[in-house]
């Protein structure tokens, strides 16, 4: 099968089938060839309906997840965003599409250089990458319009909270280790937070200072 082909399927039957409306975002995961994401055998595996491992014990979330998580953070092309877990890029160019400048950290070195190259491939410009314990965010760079985290919390870090700009989204996936539900906070000009939960996940564990340990299983 062609894997353009296999890439407008995808975002027909797993995205747009399932609600996901936002133009903008449609056009950008039409775009990006997610297969250059993965391992050149798991090419046309790139394309299904379901996470893929990465190495690292990590995985490529699943891409019915990357668009929701995405639409969640409401995107119109003049944000500053932080990604938590950069993982294979894949979200990470998606939201380079969508946002002005995206801040993403992989705690996983092996990880963050491979994504990096699989980024720099593609063109992207607007993209900084670092190598840290994601779950205390980027202190530096903030305050974000917009956060996402591509793994299970235990709660939300109330640094994340932090560095969040007022009128910004919040989209992490909270419970226990092998369950989470995906919830968005929205913080108001005021300073306060809003929480809206939305549909059942599950996610790798968001490990570091504000997550789950190293050793928990």
């Amino acid at each position: 099968m062609n894997l353009e082909y296999a890439r407008k399927r995808m975002v027909e039957s797993q995205i747009v089938a399932r609600g996901i409306n936002d133009s903008r975002l449609i056009d950008a995961l039409l775009k990006v060839p997610r297969h250059i994401f993965v391992e050149e055998a798991m090419a046309m595996q790139a394309y299904s309906d379901s996470p893929l491992p990465i190495g690292e014990k990590q995985t490529i979330s699943q891409p019915y997840m990357v668009a929701l998580m995405t639409e969640l953070l409401h995107l119109n092309g003049s944000e500053k965003v932080l990604e938590i877990g950069t993982g294979s890029g894949y979200q990470t160019a998606i939201l380079a599409q969508l946002a002005a400048r995206v801040y993403t950290i992989e705690r996983i070195r092996a990880l963050a250089l491979k994504a990096r190259r699989s980024l720099d491939s593609l063109g992207f410009l607007n993209i900084n990458i670092r190598t840290e314990d994601g779950s205390c965010g980027w202190q530096d760079e903030a305050p974000f319009d917009a956060i996402v985290v591509t793994a299970g919390a235990p709660d939300v870090p109330a640094c994340l909270i932090d560095q969040l700009e007022k009128g910004g989204r919040l989209v992490i996936p909270i419970g226990n280790q092998s369950e989470q539900t995906l919830v968005r906070f929205t913080k108001g000009a005021d300073g306060s937070v809003t929480r809206e939960v939305f549909v059942n996940c599950r996610f790798v564990k968001l490990i570091g200072q504000f997550g789950w340990n190293a050793d928990n299983s």
